[in-house]
């Protein structure tokens, strides 16, 4: 593939402009679609695109004459927005993206999955966990509309890459995605022992403990626009630690004591294995937040 100019929907937010940045610094030229004014300054080029009308997403796409597209312009939490909304924003822009994408043959498409496909934090019943580390094979059971959305955009990636001449397509399960200051804040600052934790409401079970420094998240989305993939793949994009400071296997004995272990969990091991992007995307995150 011959990818020269990547577009990045969301730019706007925090987590797209840090990825407008690392491919930018990569020395690609970037564009950023998104709604609104402008609020970045690092793309090489801006369109303003309502990512829920297709139209706009085609005609934006097309003018910016990109060869690849990472998607992250949907609602980043449900927690302001109603059902449907947060559920339609996930969905229907993924299918404008990825519908424009292969009408233009796009070389590829990056779209923002979540650890909400198994649940996780929007939802009352727990987390099902039945093995660790979790890996790309481990039963999804989402039930609240943004879980759903994030499930649904890994659907319509699957069922878009079965069709012939379309993008290779990336979904990427992100955990909570923080700066430096928020890691300090949320984890070097507090007891993440297991005193801590068992006393914490928000300790962090209903995601196995994950997260990922932002920079670390830029650099998985560039390396699966670069990667050569066989149609769709998903992809777990997690720090190679947990936020806690308690040894992986007594984590897992506490927390998911009817869980099968499969293998050793070293030290501070993360319990959702990044092995998969590790052999495929030949991505390594950098950061942790115990040397902060």
């Amino acid at each position: 593939m011959a990818i020269e100019r990547v577009a990045v929907t969301g730019g706007n937010g925090r987590i797209g402009t840090a990825i407008l940045e690392a491919f930018g610094e990569h020395d690609y030229y970037t564009i950023d679609l998104a709604r609104g004014k402008r609020r970045e300054e690092v793309a090489d080029e801006y369109r303003t695109t309502d990512l829920l009308d297709a139209g706009e997403v085609y005609g934006g796409l097309a003018a910016s004459d990109a060869d690849a597209i990472v998607h992250m312009g949907t609602i980043p939490s449900p927690r302001n927005h109603a059902g449907h909304r947060t559920f339609e924003s996930n969905a229907m822009s993924a299918y404008n993206v990825l519908e424009a994408a292969s009408a233009l043959d796009l070389e590829a498409v990056v779209l923002p999955s979540s650890i909400n496909v198994m649940g996780a934090d929007f939802q009352e019943a727990e987390t099902e966990v039945s093995y660790l580390p979790v890996d790309e094979a481990h039963p999804l059971t989402p039930r609240d509309p943004y879980a759903l959305g994030k499930r649904t955009t890994e659907v319509l990636g699957a069922g878009f890459a079965r069709r012939p001449d379309t993008p290779q397509v990336a979904s990427l399960r992100y955990p909570w995605v923080a700066t430096n200051e928020e890691l300090r804040d949320a984890y070097a600052e507090s007891d993440r022992g297991l005193d801590g934790l068992r006393e914490s409401e928000w300790n962090g079970r209903s995601t196995l403990f994950s997260y990922l420094h932002i920079n670390d998240a830029a650099s998985i989305a560039r390396r699966a626009i670069e990667a050569d993939l066989d149609g769709n793949e998903a992809f777990w994009a997690v720090a190679a630690d947990t936020n806690a400071a308690v040894p992986s296997d007594r984590l897992a004995a506490e927390f998911f004591p009817d869980a099968e272990v499969r293998g050793e969990l070293d030290e501070y091991e993360s319990l959702i294995s990044i092995e998969k992007a590790r052999d495929l995307l030949d991505w390594e995150p950098e950061r942790s937040w115990r040397d902060l």
